[in-house]
């Protein structure tokens, strides 16, 4: 069958929109760190939509820092792929054609510094996930095997830190500006972590470019929020038949869609007019009621549900057991939230569980699972640490927790394989060898310090929690324990 491309778009049903603009007059004004779903359902949206506002400025090149599967599947569509938006009224199909090329960093590094330090890069955009950062306890690890080779040498980076520093360097040398770095990845002060790492990397090559780059550059706070469930087969076979093509590099998202930027750049942006984008002085407070609602509860959802059996997130919430799970979580953490004044929390949580209800996602909750040491720090445990800082209790946050530290047995109730990856996952099961009973599982993990700090893992009542709550999923299990979560006050 013929593939989505250039020269089939005439031939797509009239309902499909596709751009209506010169692809061969962009030019690629950013590259993107990470171009995995996430990326082709956001941030390539909205610079889609500056090219089609009229300035070509805003093409993107994408960068795989790992595998060339995105890139393969891109290469033979010209870029070219189908954002495919579902909720309960159906189903919309837009082709992106923002994408010019992707690179593949471990094939060329080379390649991947010389888009980051051509003339016509503004923008770099991440998507890399918490743990593509190199990051342990805040900064730059050291110890890790990318970072280690990057210290020593930038010749072929392989950390996007190094990346980073490689393109700004060449950039200095050739007397160009800096381009503005966003990290778009869901860590309280992204764009502070970011810079603080870039900024460690290159001072150990060169002082002079690190005060460059301090000096010069740019590295805004974020936040990005759109459900990206992963593609699967049934998804490739149904938009095929659908657009009477393949497309092997489909997309599926929402309708919802939000970009908050803080207002700090050092040089050209686009004119942002996609519905959602907004440019803020202030970040922070959206970041932090972001992290703690949405992916808060995104995260109860995936452990418990997980260990449930629960395929789906929009079956766990339909469940009268898993909604009052999510609203008992919220409760808690909202109290530990100073909201921007647009930002009506009750309307947000209403529009949040309409978002987890959309059947139409197909949403599992083993995705979301993944690489859940990096994502319990800002997700749970921010709120937690809060919450007992006014003396307050932590009952629902630390029923996600104690979930999380139950998923390490790799089995569900039902005694199927429950194992997600996750880059502590050694280390966490060193801890755990040897130890059955629940307090001591709970001891073991706490004392890991690249997830708990010590100040949280020393609070007794936390401690309580999580052992009785450990104790609890263990036996009558995680649906019994769901089972049992009454209202209260938050």
């Amino acid at each position: 069958m013929r593939r989505l491309s250039d020269a089939t778009l005439g031939d797509l049903p009239p309902d499909v929109l596709r751009p209506g603009y010169d692809r061969a007059a962009v030019t690629a004004g950013v590259v993107h760190l990470g171009i995995g779903a996430f990326h082709r359902a956001h941030q390539a949206v909205a610079f889609e939509d500056a090219i089609a506002a009229g300035d070509p400025r805003w093409g993107v090149i994408g960068v795989s820092l790992r595998s060339p599967g995105v890139r393969d599947r891109m290469a033979e569509q010209d870029g070219l792929y189908s954002l495919v938006e579902r909720d309960g009224s159906g189903e919309r199909i837009r082709v992106i054609g923002a994408v010019q090329a992707v690179l593949v960093a471990p094939e060329d590094p080379a390649a991947v510094v010389a888009a980051l330090a051509a003339p016509d890069t503004h923008l770099v955009t991440l998507t890399i996930t918490e743990k593509g950062y190199k990051l342990r306890g805040g900064r730059l690890d050291a110890d890790d095997p990318d970072v280690a080779h990057d210290l020593a040498t930038l010749a072929a980076p392989r950390s996007a830190p190094g990346f980073l520093v490689a393109g700004l360097a060449a950039r200095r040398a050739a007397g160009l500006p800096p381009f503005t770095a966003l990290s778009c990845d869901n860590l309280p002060h992204n764009g502070r972590l970011l810079r603080d790492a870039v900024l460690a990397l290159a001072r150990a090559h060169d002082a002079g470019l690190a005060e460059w780059i301090a000096r010069n550059g740019a590295f805004p706070q974020t936040m990005v929020d759109r459900i990206v469930p992963a593609t699967t087969p049934a998804d490739t076979d149904a938009v095929t038949a659908r657009l009477g093509m393949a497309d092997e590099a489909l997309v599926k998202t929402e309708p919802f869609f939000q970009w908050v930027i803080e207002d700090r750049f050092c040089g050209p942006r686009p004119d942002f007019g996609t519905p959602g984008v907004q440019i803020a002085d202030d970040v922070a407070p959206w970041e932090e009621a972001k992290l703690r609602l949405l992916n808060g509860a995104h995260s109860g959802i995936a452990y418990l549900g997980g260990l449930a059996g629960v395929e789906f997130v929009h079956e766990f919430v339909a469940d009268a057991a898993g909604h009052r799970f999510v609203e008992a979580l919220w409760r808690e953490s909202i109290a530990t939230l100073t909201p921007p004044a647009e930002l009506d929390l009750d309307r947000y949580r209403a529009d949040l569980m309409a978002r987890f209800s959309n059947p139409a996602l197909q949403h599992r909750t083993r995705q979301i699972a993944m690489d859940g040491s990096q994502k319990l720090p800002q997700r749970l445990l921010a709120p937690i640490m809060a919450r007992r800082a006014r003396g307050l209790p932590v009952d629902a946050l630390a029923l996600a927790v104690a979930a999380w530290m139950r998923s390490q047995s790799g089995i569900d109730d039902h005694g199927n394989g429950f194992i997600v990856d996750d880059p502590l996952a050694p280390m966490m099961a060193a801890a755990l060898a040897g130890r059955s009973a629940p307090a001591d599982q709970v001891d073991a993990l706490l004392a890991i310090e690249p997830v708990f700090p010590p100040a949280l893992a020393a609070d007794a009542e936390v401690r309580a929690a999580l052992i009785r709550h450990l104790t609890s999923l263990r036996d009558p299990g995680a649906r019994a324990t769901l089972e049992g979560v009454a209202p209260r006050p938050a």
